[in-house]
C-alpha cells in the first residue's frame, strides 16, 4: 500500500491540477500531485484543446472595438446561469470570483507565466438576444499563441522545477477511487494503484489494479475534471425533477468531419 502525508494533495495532473500543485508549492507548502495516467499526460486534456481563455475588457477587445466590462460579463453569465435556487449561492460566489479575476488581474498574470495572446477575439457561446439574453453579449475568446500545448507548459514547467526540489512529489497510476473524512472535513484519499502503462499520451492506458493507497493531508483539491463526456453519469445525476428524463439520442458526430455535419447533411442517429 502506498502511504504518504503532505500539506496538501492534488487529485489530477490535468491543467487544473498542475496550477493547483504549482502555485501551493510556490506559497511553501508540501504536494502530493496524483493522476491516473502516466507522467506523459501531464496536463490532460488541455494539451489537446484550441485553448480559448476568458478575459473581459482586454487590450484585445479594446484593439477591436469591443465595448466590454466586469458588469456587462456578470450579467451574461447570471442571465445563462440562471442561479435560483438556494444551492446555488456558492455557485454563484464562484461565478463573480471569477468574472472579477477575468475582469483584473488573469491576464497579467498569465502573461507573468509567458503566455501570449492572438490578436484576434472570438465569440465562443455567442448570445443571440442582446445582454439579456443568455451567452455572450459581445466576443470574449482570447486564443493563446501554441493553442493547447501552449497554455501547459508554463505550468509543467513549474510542476517540474518542484518535482527536482521535492517540494511536490508525484504519483502517477494512482486512481482515486473515494475521499476520506474526520467528521465533515476531507483529511485524504483512497484509491487504487494501477500497472505502469508506457503508451503514448491519449493512448488508452491499462486499468490493471497492482496494489492500493491511502494518503493524508491537511486539505484535498480535486481536479480531476466533470461528467459531460461520460453520458451514463450525466443521466446518473439528472435533474430528474427540474428537468425531466434526459433525452435518450443524439446527433452523432460524421467520422469525416470535426464538426457532426457536412455537406450531404447526414441524419444518422446513435441512441442509447
Amino acid at each position: 500500500m502506498t502511504q504518504d502525508n503532505a500539506d496538501i494533495i492534488v487529485v489530477g495532473a490535468g491543467l487544473a491540477g498542475l496550477v493547483a500543485a504549482a502555485e501551493a508549492a510556490d506559497a511553501g507548502k508540501r504536494v502530493l500531485l496524483l493522476d491516473q495516467e502516466g507522467e506523459q499526460n501531464l496536463g490532460g486534456q488541455a494539451f489537446w484543446s484550441f485553448r480559448g481563455l476568458f478575459l473581459v475588457d482586454s487590450p484585445e477587445q479594446r484593439r477591436l472595438g469591443i465595448r466590454d466590462s466586469r458588469e456587462l460579463a456578470l450579467s451574461d453569465w447570471m442571465n445563462t446561469a440562471g442561479f435560483d435556487r438556494p444551492e446555488d449561492h456558492w455557485p454563484r460566489q464562484w461565478a463573480q470570483a471569477y468574472v472579477d479575476f477575468a475582469a483584473g488581474e488573469k491576464r497579467s498574470w498569465l502573461a507573468a507565466q509567458g503566455l501570449k495572446l492572438f490578436p484576434v477575439v472570438g465569440w465562443a457561446e455567442r448570445g443571440g438576444q442582446g445582454a439579456l439574453g443568455p451567452g455572450n453579449s459581445v466576443p470574449r475568446f482570447h486564443i493563446t499563441w501554441g493553442t493547447g500545448p501552449g497554455v501547459v507548459e508554463p505550468f509543467e514547467r513549474r510542476v517540474r522545477a518542484h518535482l527536482l526540489s521535492g517540494r511536490i512529489r508525484a504519483h502517477f497510476r494512482h486512481r482515486v477511487r473515494e475521499l476520506v473524512f474526520d467528521g465533515p472535513a476531507v483529511t485524504g484519499v483512497r484509491g487504487d494503484v494501477l500497472e505502469t502503462s508506457q503508451v503514448a499520451r491519449g493512448e488508452a492506458s491499462s486499468r490493471v489494479v497492482v496494489g492500493d493507497f491511502d494518503l493524508r493531508a491537511g486539505a484535498v483539491i480535486v481536479t480531476s475534471g466533470g461528467i459531460g463526456g461520460n453520458h451514463e453519469l450525466v443521466r446518473r445525476n439528472w435533474p430528474r425533477e427540474r428537468l425531466g428524463e434526459p433525452r435518450r439520442s443524439w446527433w452523432r458526430a460524421c467520422p469525416r468531419t470535426w464538426t457532426g455535419s457536412c455537406s450531404r447533411r447526414c441524419t444518422r442517429r446513435a441512441r442509447t
